[in-house]
């Protein structure tokens, strides 16, 4: 319990990362799998689809990037979103989060009185994934950032990985060593957010 508590506590978005990681690829695939599976869903719809690319591949999903915000992002500013993108592409690996829209209009059709709760239950449940493999990456002592360049490279992305027109683009949450230790932002007293009514025992 300790330890996820600090993993969440130590989580921070980190944009200077590097590809020097603590871990094997093969532990960083079991963390993804074990979360895939272990993460709750809604009726169990299990709807949430992850692509993982390291290296290589990782870095097709920034060329991607790049290219399509090359064509709507105006000339004189674009030295500056290209930066952004390179840091992204230094980095060692993507994990690319979908939602697979047939999953979820199977079950609009199977649980037909819920029908316009599922697209919002799917996204909640892809959060809590995306949360808990950014805890479980942190874990694994590696930077995280998280980004949504979606819908702009949808389609080119699922072109290269070859992946169904069903899975819709979440999120593209960026991985690798750290080369920062970030300050921690400015917190609202929790007395503010929680209200608690209990009995005293």
């Amino acid at each position: 319990m300790n330890s996820f508590q600090e993993a969440v506590t130590n989580r921070r978005s980190i944009y200077k990362l590097g590809r020097n990681i603590p871990v094997l690829q093969s532990q960083i695939i079991a963390a993804v799998e074990r979360m895939v599976k272990d993460v709750p869903s809604p009726f169990n719809m299990q709807s949430a689809r992850v692509v993982v690319t390291m290296l290589d591949h990782h870095e097709n999903v920034w060329h991607i990037t790049k290219s399509a915000l090359k064509s709507v992002v105006p000339a004189d500013k674009f030295a500056e979103t290209e930066a952004k993108i390179d840091s992204f592409e230094a980095a060692y690996g993507t994990i690319l989060f979908f939602e697979s829209s047939n999953m979820i209009k199977a079950m609009q059709d199977q649980i037909s009185e819920y029908a316009a709760n599922f697209p919002t239950w799917a996204m909640q449940a892809n959060g809590m994934l995306q949360f808990a493999i950014w805890t479980a990456l942190e874990d694994l002592g590696l930077g995280v950032n998280i980004q949504h360049y979606n819908p702009l490279i949808d389609e080119d992305i699922k072109k290269i990985f070859d992946l169904p027109e069903s899975w819709d683009l979440v999120a593209q949450m960026v991985f690798g060593e750290k080369l920062e230790d970030p300050p921690s932002p400015p917190k609202v007293p929790t007395g503010t957010r929680v209200k608690i009514f209990r009995d005293i025992y």
